[in-house]
């Protein structure tokens, strides 16, 4: 493995493998934090979205409408067309199925907006420092009588952000 010639990229892929890390255990530690009927429900799907369960289903419904249209000799007909039996157990299964789907769908929706937390938060902050910085900047660059950007500009970078403005923007 060849070893990086900048130190600085040493350090950033350092931090680029700690950030990885800590997302793998915060995921693994929600997945953990799963109730028995969420994992049940997680299960279910994840079965029911396979390729071997759709084989199944077309194996079970075309040897279901094989054997009640008298295809198949050796088996007596017993749900003739229109096939009750087989709406009414298919209705069931999807009643079920949708249940399930709904239930890891809010599980992830729930996942999905402790992520968007967290990285508003972390916005937030990274906005903070970044002012806390261009503020820096400006008054280092006025003591050194350097000018790489207007005033007025570098001015309107270091003033503080109203993040209640801006989500009242957003929503409005």
């Amino acid at each position: 493995m060849n070893q990086p010639r900048d130190p600085h990229e040493a350090s950033s892929n350092g931090a680029i493998e700690e950030n990885v890390e800590t997302i793998k255990a915060w995921d693994q530690a929600l997945l953990h934090e799963r109730s028995t009927a969420e994992q049940f429900s997680d299960w279910i799907t994840s079965v029911a979205a396979s390729g071997l369960a759709m084989l199944g289903h077309v194996v079970w419904f075309g040897g279901w409408i094989a054997i009640n249209t008298g295809l198949v000799p050796l088996v007596p007909p017993f749900d003739p067309f229109p096939f009750p039996l087989l709406t009414m157990v298919v209705s069931l299964e999807a009643i079920f199925l949708a249940l399930f789907v709904l239930a890891s769908q809010n599980r992830l929706a729930k996942q999905s907006d402790k992520r968007a937390n967290l990285d508003l938060q972390i916005d937030l902050l990274a906005e903070r420092e970044m002012t806390a910085v261009l503020q820096l900047l400006r008054d280092i660059a006025a003591h050194l009588n350097v000018e790489t950007v207007t005033a007025e500009e570098l001015n309107e970078l270091a003033r503080k952000t109203d993040v209640k403005a801006l989500a009242r923007e957003v929503d409005g």
